[in-house]
């Protein structure tokens, strides 16, 4: 929690908050003392707090450190999480109504995967659009890795997906407490300095719809929507790949269920 504090202060200037910048200032950011009056707390127990020497804060304080830092929804969640306010659960299994699901989308390139972005179940379409993971291995399927991979020359928006995973991944609050979790940010930031430089950015922002750019080898370039949908009582979400109407990659996507 104290990284992600620091990382707020230092990101916010005195005039967007309201307070006068002064004279002489050489720090960047707001100091201590300045977030500690915004939030009505004292001095000592904010930087206690982001000393990582303070107690468990209570919801109360870490909402008046949310309005005070001016945090989004999901970056107040994530700090929320950090101090311990949310449990981790982790299911493993895909439910069979959701197998189900995935069957009856027959015409929607669909998968599911896991908190650390493994992919766990998928459809036909799916396996139309970015091949037979079947015959991938398992830690292989990771779409993460994907994003990072040096090989990965079909996404075009790769940098701006890429991104805005990372900042999904932190928003989930998992890390570092799970260790799956930690495993897979510590070996992505030890093979790509792209992901340790993004990792260390320290944003969050969950993910609900993304936009996808990619080059299919049989019906070309494709312009993708994905969205993200949570499996209730689950650590999983659904991903779903559309188009609009009368587009070419909408006749695309028919194409590709016509040969799957």
């Amino acid at each position: 929690m104290s990284g992600f504090l620091r990382s707020r202060r230092e990101r916010l200037r005195p005039e967007d908050v309201g307070l006068p910048p002064g004279a002489r200032r050489q720090i960047q950011g707001l100091r201590r003392e300045e977030v500690a009056l915004l939030a009505g707390i004292s001095v000592d127990y904010y930087i206690r707090m982001e000393q990582g020497r303070g107690p468990h804060p209570s919801e109360q304080v870490l909402t008046a450190l949310g309005d005070a830092l001016r945090l989004t929804g999901d970056e107040h969640d994530y700090l929320r999480r950090l101090a311990g306010q949310a449990p981790i659960h982790v299911a493993h299994d895909v439910p069979e109504t959701v197998l189900r699901l995935l069957e009856r989308l027959d015409h929607v390139p669909a998968m599911v995967i896991d908190s650390c972005y493994d992919v766990l179940a998928w459809n036909r379409m799916m396996v139309a659009l970015i091949g037979d993971l079947s015959s991938v291995p398992a830690h292989r399927r990771n779409r993460l890795r994907r994003l990072f991979d040096p090989a990965n020359r079909t996404t075009a928006n790769r940098l701006d997906l890429a991104r805005r995973c990372v900042a999904d991944l932190r928003a989930s609050g998992r890390y570092p407490r799970d260790p799956a979790i930690r495993h897979l940010v510590d070996s992505l930031a030890a093979e790509s300095q792209e992901f340790a430089t993004l990792w260390a950015e320290r944003e969050v922002e969950v993910q609900h719809t993304i936009t996808k750019r990619t080059v299919h080898p049989v019906v070309g370039p494709l312009e993708l929507d994905c969205e993200i949908l949570t499996i209730p009582a689950h650590d999983h979400r659904l991903l779903l790949y559309t188009a609009a109407p009368h587009t070419p990659t909408h006749r695309a996507l028919t194409h590709l269920h016509a040969t799957c």
